[in-house]
């Protein structure tokens, strides 16, 4: 059995599926936190150089 057959049958399966909705919950998430850290990285970076110019 050549490797396209095994594709195949792996995303026919009642696990390629599932293991298919779990990557993709995985990688909303990942881009959420993502999304996160950076507008907080950007808030930080903005009150620090407010104190900055403050002192």
């Amino acid at each position: 059995m050549n490797t396209l057959q095994h594709v195949k049958r792996f995303f026919a399966s009642e696990a390629g599926v599932t293991s298919l909705e779990y990557a993709l919950i995985a990688a909303l998430i990942a881009v959420a936190i993502i999304s996160g850290v950076t507008l907080l990285g950007t808030n930080v970076s903005t009150q620090y150089s407010s104190v900055a110019v403050v002192i």
